[in-house]
């Protein structure tokens, strides 16, 4: 009976630690996108800058980026001057304005400036949802055939971009670009 009062704490401490030690094994920048190697999901939405103007997948045809950040955000506007200065360098980018208020996002690019070649206002995160996004800033890469080829998590920073964000983006725009 001894064993049963030490034995079975033992256990699931053991059994608990393996697990916890697994998890240790995995990256928590690396989120899997179900859209990886796919198409730009069917979307018909807005632009922000003119509501009259609707933006669907079939305008999203690259070589481009799609980025995803809102004025929440506070890591969107860290990676903000990053991606005026990809976009000066002939990086094509759209926004996808992800869950914010029209006023706010206009405003916000009034002051930063805006690095987009359009954005397309993503008001109720349907498109977000569709692409699997986990919050913002997300960055897609997208080929000329409109097919998600990489997905980047987090902020687009000059080192992402020099130690490998760049090659991805030279492998999908036939070595042009930034």
């Amino acid at each position: 009976m001894k064993w049963m009062r030490f034995g079975i704490p033992l256990m699931l401490f053991v059994v608990m630690a393996a697990f916890l030690a697994k998890g240790l094994e995995n990256d928590p920048r690396h989120l899997p996108s179900a859209r990886l190697d796919q198409k730009v999901p069917a979307f018909s939405l807005p632009s922000l800058i003119d509501a009259t103007t609707i933006i669907t997948q079939q305008d999203l045809k690259g070589p481009m980026l799609l980025n995803v950040w809102a004025t929440w955000c506070p890591s969107c506007r860290v990676e903000h001057p990053m991606l005026i200065e990809l976009a000066k360098q002939g990086v094509n980018i759209i926004g996808l304005d992800y869950k914010d208020e029209r006023p706010d996002a206009l405003a916000y690019l009034q002051k930063f400036h805006n690095p987009y070649s359009a954005v397309i206002f993503d008001e109720k995160g349907d498109l977000g949802l569709d692409l699997g996004v986990y919050g913002a800033p997300e960055t897609y890469f997208i080929d000329a055939a409109g097919v998600i080829r990489h997905r980047h998590v987090g902020i687009v920073s000059e080192r992402a971009w020099k130690n490998s964000l760049s090659a991805i983006w030279a492998s999908i725009s036939d070595g042009g670009g930034a």
